[in-house]
């Protein structure tokens, strides 16, 4: 059976894309603006073509040409939310909005069965609704059936509470969101105790052998432990962090320290019981729930549900940043076993 072809826009290092690799689907082309999600990009999926450009300006009708596409089933991506405004009402006419504009021109152009748009859950409350509508005007204007929903990371097997507003088009039939896939939230705990305290080389084997199901399933096709450099902390910054119990923030220090990082999210442990709280792009101010450092590079990968053959290029600073744009394979997965259905 033909496998269904799509296209990733503001692909990053491709979490959106793995998970429709995973239920199935043939992503023939990542497009994105940052080279080093790029090089990510290419090293784990071979059998995608990538393109670093500005789809500011990006031709869809060049693309299509280019790279012999002359028929795209499936549109996803995440375009940056940064500009969305509410001036007059209407996202479309604000030159903020050029990137949210080009995914648009893309689905235009290219009149997939589907589109599959991911962003931050506050693009639903923006101005009381008005970038929601906005948004589903202008895809509804294109002959498209849109329906959104924020969707929690954690019901999908991803150990980790990531919230993400998620709008889907048809052109035949509303979206159907998924369910949650499981009542029993995988914990930080059961996602990472395997991994050791210390920095291991790329390459070494695994000194711990898997304490879960959901590690033996991140296993799976890997037999070495990669991505998994831990940072040297000052000897003052490790003893504030093993002040703070397991899953507790700066409110558990002594209150005269808590003006020591001005943020509410300030020396933060992820909690071993309970999913963990959203992942970032490699802020120093989340810590291990048990170890006086920050997760590695594998740890916050696992925490998004990419496997450990899934290996990150690059400085470590960027494979955190890369790691943390990423939406979580998982869910990313489940949408597209529910659109293959549909379709």
């Amino acid at each position: 059976m033909k496998k269904s072809i799509v296209i990733d826009l503001f692909s990053g290092c491709g979490g959106l894309s793995l998970g429709f690799e995973m239920a199935g689907f043939d992503v023939k082309l990542a497009i994105d603006n940052w080279e080093d999600a790029l090089v990510t990009y290419r090293f784990n999926h071979k059998n995608t073509a990538t393109l670093n450009a500005d789809l500011l300006n990006l031709d869809p009708a060049k693309v299509e040409q280019d790279f012999n596409l002359h028929e795209v089933d499936i549109i996803i991506g995440g375009p940056p939310c940064q500009g969305f405004s509410v001036a007059g009402k209407r996202i479309i006419d604000d030159d903020r909005n050029k990137l949210y504009r080009s995914f648009v021109r893309f689905v235009d152009h290219f009149k997939p069965k589907a589109f599959v748009m991911e962003n931050v859950p506050n693009i639903l409350s923006i101005g009381n609704g008005a970038v929601r509508d906005a948004i589903i005007h202008d895809f509804s204007a294109l002959g498209y059936k849109v329906a959104y929903k924020v969707l929690i990371a954690s019901d999908y097997g991803v150990p980790q509470n990531r919230r993400r507003a998620i709008f889907v088009g048809l052109l035949k039939s509303e979206f159907i969101f998924p369910k949650p896939t499981t009542e029993i939230r995988v914990t930080t705990k059961e996602a990472i105790s395997d991994l050791p305290e210390e920095t291991k080389n790329d390459g070494e084997g695994y000194p711990i052998r898997p304490q879960s199901e959901y590690q033996r399933l991140m296993r799976v096709n890997s037999s070495t432990l990669n991505n998994h450099q831990a940072t040297v902390h000052t000897a003052e910054t490790k003893r504030i962090i093993a002040m703070v119990p397991d899953g507790c923030n700066y409110k558990c220090l002594p209150k005269e320290m808590w003006s020591l990082r001005k943020v509410h999210i300030a020396w933060t442990r992820m909690d071993s019981k309970k999913p963990c709280f959203t992942i970032d792009t490699g802020h120093n101010h989340h810590f291990h729930y048990s170890f006086n450092r920050v997760p590695t590079v594998r740890e916050s990968a696992r925490i998004q549900s990419f496997p450990d053959d899934f290996l990150f290029i690059g400085s470590k600073g960027s494979q955190l940043k890369q790691v943390g744009n990423a939406v979580p394979p998982f869910m990313a997965k489940e949408i597209a076993k529910q659109l293959l259905k549909q379709l």
